[in-house]
């Protein structure tokens, strides 16, 4: 004899059940009951300060060194602010200590990057800027390859445009201040 095949209503009904219990636990380990709850009781560990989301915390702005234009305190391309967990925020301060902040506590050092201006010679800079300045050369050197591509467009449609004036202009002016630069040692 061939085995029955469960009716309809009954798959539904089996199908149904499976989905409330799936909703079921869903609703009780995501919702305002179950992780608020877990975590209230102890559950889950406090989330470290470095793990909140934008918005519930506020960094200061870097202090910015006035001779190599990059945050203070640089070091492998790395500087550090500090961050202030929003009021009524719990979490982990760098030393480890749950704490509960009220907005004017600092709960870590949150990493930036800054650009390494250090191994720049500021002598060749400025020669290539006034021997090669017209074609880009210091802002290849300096690191900003866009400005120095500007640069040498510029140059090459001002080229064809004049015929060679803007050329000739910039070689005068090296020349002149060469021989100016001469007299002055003398």
């Amino acid at each position: 004899m061939a085995a029955a095949w469960p009716s309809r209503q009954a798959v539904q009904e089996t199908v149904a059940a499976q989905l409330l219990g799936v909703l079921w636990f869903v609703s009780v380990t995501t919702g305002p009951w179950g992780a608020a709850a877990i975590a209230a009781a102890g559950g889950e560990e406090t989330l470290k300060c470095e793990d909140l989301k934008l918005g519930q915390y506020i960094c200061k702005d870097p202090k910015i060194n006035d001779a190599t234009q990059e945050p203070v305190n640089c070091t492998n391309y790395t500087a550090h602010v500090p961050c202030f967990p929003a009021p009524n925020i719990t979490c982990k301060d760098f030393s480890g200590n749950e704490t509960h902040f009220t907005g004017n506590e600092v709960g870590f050092l949150k990493p930036i990057s800054c650009r390494n201006v250090n191994g720049y010679s500021y002598k060749v800079a400025v020669a290539l800027s006034l021997f090669l300045g017209w074609l880009g050369a210091d802002r290849f050197y300096l690191g900003y390859p866009a400005l120095g591509r500007e640069i040498v467009t510029r140059e090459v449609k001002g080229f064809t445009h004049s015929r060679g004036l803007a050329l000739f202009c910039d070689t005068f002016v090296v020349i002149v201040l060469v021989l100016w630069i001469g007299k002055l040692s003398d």
